[in-house]
């Protein structure tokens, strides 16, 4: 009986996945160290809350999820582009929706409303 032989996907090494982990950790504990300080006036907080989420995302994409530009992490890269497209998408149409909110609503009918039995 043969055993078929599958390449297998890419793992990262152990000092990847520490580099990772001790990045995710800074990431984590930074902006919560930042809130729990008041280190910077509340717009710069949220600015700074921001740039870590985005700087966390790059980090375990490339370190967990091993997403590249290599041959074999074309697809890969590809897959997760679209999905980057498809949930900014969502995001931008919902604050979208729920700014305009207000201009759609009907308006109020006034104090004539509290003459009806």
């Amino acid at each position: 009986m043969s055993h078929a032989t599958h390449a297998a996907a890419p793992h990262g090494s152990r000092r990847t996945y520490l580099i990772g982990f001790l990045l995710s950790v800074v990431l984590t504990a930074g902006p919560f160290w930042l809130v729990i300080n008041h280190v910077f006036d509340p717009q710069t907080t949220a600015l700074a809350i921001i740039v870590a989420a985005v700087v966390q995302i790059l980090v375990h994409t490339v370190c967990f999820l091993h997403v590249n530009t290599s041959s074999e992490g074309g697809w890969t890269l590809l897959a997760y582009a679209f999905t980057a497209v498809l949930v900014l998408i969502v995001i931008i149409g919902s604050l979208w929706i729920m700014y305009h909110l207000n201009s759609n609503m009907m308006p109020m009918m006034g104090s004539g409303m509290d003459a009806q039995p």
